[in-house]
């Protein structure tokens, strides 16, 4: 079989199984993991496979760049970034937790973990558990209504007092931005 070959049987197990381990696509095809690594190679250069925790999937066929939001399309490097870790083991960034939120409400039973960051440590937290703050008087140049994470609800409440908004835990975070975006229309649009 050539590698051409090889590389569009490994792109039709990835759409139809979704990830793929190195070892099972070399015992597949009857070939030394090395050579299934050759093949991948060009696949990840024109992306489209990428690696992930638990081998190789499939990209997505939307064209995002990796470095922009899956929501709104913003670039994903700012530290109010979020992720979405879903069961497939694949990862989709969000600019920050606005779109973190109203992704996961699209998504969440494909979704195993959210990501975000506490805006005042700027540690990894759990955004499943995480407080948020929504419409602070505070322009951080990014999604409206705009969404904080804090890891503790005391510190929240106490950026509260000096900058206003409306503390949510999660599933009060979603349903106060849907109901924003409501009157106004959506922010992306």
């Amino acid at each position: 079989m050539l590698p051409i070959d090889r590389q569009q049987q490994i792109l039709t197990w990835l759409k139809e199984e979704g990830t793929l381990r190195v070892s099972d696509i070399s015992t597949r095809l009857e070939v030394s993991e090395m050579t299934v690594y050759r093949d991948l190679k060009p696949l990840m250069e024109t992306n489209k496979v990428r690696k992930t925790s638990n081998g190789i999937s499939a990209m997505e066929s939307e064209g995002i760049p990796s470095d922009s939001c899956v929501y709104c399309l913003k670039p994903t490097t700012s530290r109010r970034s979020a992720q979405l870790i879903k069961k497939d083991h694949t990862i989709e960034q969000t600019c920050c937790p606005h779109c973190g939120l109203l992704r996961y409400e699209d998504i969440k039973e494909d979704v195993v973990q959210i990501l975000c960051r506490d805006f005042l440590t700027d540690m990894t937290i759990s955004g499943k558990t995480a407080t948020y703050l929504i419409d602070a008087d505070l322009n951080l140049n990014c999604c409206q209504p705009q969404v904080i994470s804090f890891e503790s609800r005391k510190q929240a409440e106490q950026f509260q007092t000096g900058f206003g908004g409306k503390i949510c835990t999660l599933p009060q975070a979603i349903t106060a931005i849907s109901n924003d975006m409501q009157g106004s229309g959506c922010c992306h649009d």
